[in-house]
């Protein structure tokens, strides 16, 4: 290797030195927390989670049905996702009958032609899930269908869980009685000793020649807090430990659908799921309504979440709207019953409804908000719309907060909705977008944000630009009473996406958090309730902070991010307070921005915790590069 001899001018070297020798000489960044002077009040629901029917979020996601179209749903290519089978010598055809079905829901189903078949030799059909069937050892999966058999002569329906790749039949039910007209039949399966995998399907077959006819197929793992029609658990389990304090929903474009015609008619997706017919999602498949309104409820149950419930306001994605008057006055109607659904006493007739669909308590809510990003419909009707829910809502249920989806003219909203989907770097800009908000006007809900880059989860990159604008929504949380990342959830299976970046990756049996996530878990699970006086001096150009602190568990959260390569020395200082000897040193880091959480790789970059000790009212502390950090520290 031949050594380069540097050309470079006196005037060139002379300023290099004189800049090494300014940076080596710059002291570190100075915070200053005063503990006894509060600068505002912290809103105790700043953070909670935002979700909608994307990326198989509900359906293939946190929904914990097993079974891929379980209504038998077609097109010109066939039944979607079933498969004919016949073993041995066995003969039968399969379609879709479109003169009987088990409900008005569901006025059609599968018609099972067997014309040949025996004990060795079944026919029948198959269902390989979503991208798979998970399945764990020693673990009970419940199943049903509705069916009905042209004669008793068919026999028992018997149902197997069986290995893709060998053949091996994991577990096995015989469903016996099946009848000449429509029930709902339920089996249980139970593996045994097996390896966790998702490479399995569901078959369903009968052993002698004749009709039958299937719908609405069902099979559940073990769900979260046991929930009948529940959720699954080990995504349930991430979204707890993000301390959420609300639920949005049905959030998003799936609120509004593509047309008119698609909106979410909230009224068929509660009651029997035998009773829901489903509808189009914007995004390219089909939504079972299998976790319909009063699944969302108990969701909000389930986690100690405020329900933030959304009521369709009458326009759809493509630009389809309805005029506000007359033409509005259904779609007002139906939020008064939603509301009423959600909300009333056995007594009244939604509250009534909602008891017979199994929850005779009614819930509390405190936010409705009137559509989603209404500042697309170029109409210019949302601002009459909006005056015709809010009227309406109002003189209903006063005390409800309402939230707008664009800025409105000729009154001032409750809350206002802003989005913002942007890359680390425009965060890292904005972080100080709220610092002067007029405080006069509305209150503000940050109801979809996140930092887009990398796919199908953010990378650490993303994490630190999350970062940086969470401490910007802390440090005004005054005036943002709720903040919720999106999208929440992706499936990361093949085709499984349409949106990235997304918060929290999974498959069939494998879920993980992203960097991302592990950063709103930091953030919202170490919050005070108000925001003491504090300033900054001598920082970096991408350093940034928030301090919070709880008065009456006497602590104090300080959040630090440093989203440069090099660290950063914080001297903090905290004059008149009393600090705890011992605290507490949450970090997270990494040595590259593009560094990432995979399902192959799930703890790659995660929180790592450690004792801070000799912590007085003066605090020399060194931040890695690429890290985000929360300090603990109790207060005497």
């Amino acid at each position: 290797m031949r050594t380069r001899i540097s050309t470079a001018s006196p005037v060139t070297v002379l300023l290099f030195f004189c800049a090494a020798i300014q940076a080596q000489s710059a002291g570190p960044a100075v915070l200053t927390i005063h503990t006894d002077q509060t600068a505002s009040k912290v809103s105790p629901t700043l953070y909670g989670l935002m979700t909608e029917e994307i990326n198989h979020s509900y359906d293939g996601g946190l929904y914990a049905e097993l079974i891929r179209n379980g209504t038998f749903r077609a097109d010109w290519s066939g039944v979607n996702d079933w498969i004919l089978v016949e073993d041995g010598n066995a003969e039968a055809k399969i379609g879709i009958d479109k003169t009987t079905g088990p409900s008005e829901a569901l006025p059609y189903s599968m018609r099972i032609e067997v014309s040949q078949a025996g004990a060795t030799s079944p026919a029948g059909v198959l269902n390989g899930g979503y991208w798979g069937i998970p399945l764990h050892p020693n673990t009970i999966y419940k199943g049903s269908f509705y069916a009905k058999e042209d004669s008793a002569d068919v026999g028992p329906v018997t149902a197997s869980l069986v290995a893709n790749q060998s053949g091996k039949v994991l577990a096995s039910a015989v469903v016996a009685g099946i009848g000449t007209d429509w029930k709902q039949y339920k089996f249980t399966l139970k593996t045994g000793a097996i390896e966790p995998s998702l490479e399995n399907h569901l078959v369903l077959t009968v052993a002698h020649p004749g009709s039958l006819w299937l719908n609405l197929v069902s099979l559940f793992p073990p769900t979260y807090h046991d929930r009948v029609n529940g959720n699954r658990i080990d995504l349930m389990e991430k979204l707890a430990a993000m301390h959420p304090q609300f639920l949005r929903f049905p959030g998003g474009n799936y609120l509004e659908g593509d047309r008119l015609a698609d909106w979410y008619n909230w009224k068929k997706t509660i009651g029997p799921r035998v009773d829901r017919p489903g509808h189009p999602s914007p995004w390219n498949y089909w939504s079972t309504d299998g976790l319909g309104l009063l699944e969302f409820f108990e969701w909000c149950e389930d986690l100690h979440m405020e329900p933030v419930l959304a009521v369709y306001a009458g326009y759809s994605l493509r630009g389809e709207h309805v005029n506000p008057g007359p033409d509005l006055e259904p779609y007002v109607q139906s939020a008064l019953d939603e509301i009423e659904y959600a909300t009333g006493s056995a007594d009244t007739k939604w509250g009534a409804q909602r008891a017979t669909d199994g929850h005779p308590k009614p819930f509390h809510i405190t936010y409705v908000e009137i559509g989603n990003e209404d500042w697309f419909d170029r109409s210019g009707s949302y601002d009459a719309r909006y005056a015709q829910f809010y009227k309406a809502i109002k003189e209903k249920y006063p005390d409800l907060q309402l939230i707008a989806t664009a800025p409105i003219k000729g009154m001032t909203p409750d809350v206002l909705d802003e989005h913002y989907y942007l890359r680390a770097t425009d965060f890292f800009h904005d972080a100080t977008h709220y610092d002067k908000t007029d405080r006069s006007g509305p209150k503000i809900f940050v109801g979809e944000w996140a930092t887009r880059e990398g796919t199908p989860t953010p990378n650490m990159g993303a994490a630190l630009g999350d970062a940086a604008w969470m401490t910007g929504l802390e440090r005004n949380s005054d005036i943002i009473v709720m903040a919720s990342y999106a999208p929440l959830l992706v499936n990361v299976s093949p085709n499984a996406m349409q949106w990235d970046t997304d918060l929290i990756g999974y498959d069939a049996l494998r879920s993980y958090g992203s960097p991302s996530y592990y950063a709103q878990v930091m953030f919202a699970g170490h919050i005070g309730d108000e925001t003491p006086v504090s300033s900054i001096e001598n920082a970096g150009p991408r350093f940034f902070y928030s301090v919070t602190e709880d008065a009456a568990r006497k602590k104090l959260y300080l959040k630090l991010v440093n989203a440069t390569s090099d660290a950063q020395v914080v001297d903090i200082k905290l004059p008149g307070a009393k600090p705890a000897p011992e605290g507490k040193l949450i970090s997270l880091s990494a040595h590259d921005p593009e560094a990432t959480n995979t399902l192959e790789q799930p703890t790659a970059i995660v929180p790592a915790e450690s004792a801070l000790h000799g912590v007085t009212d003066s605090l020399h502390h060194r931040m890695p590069a690429y890290t985000i950090e929360v300090l603990e520290l109790d207060l005497r």
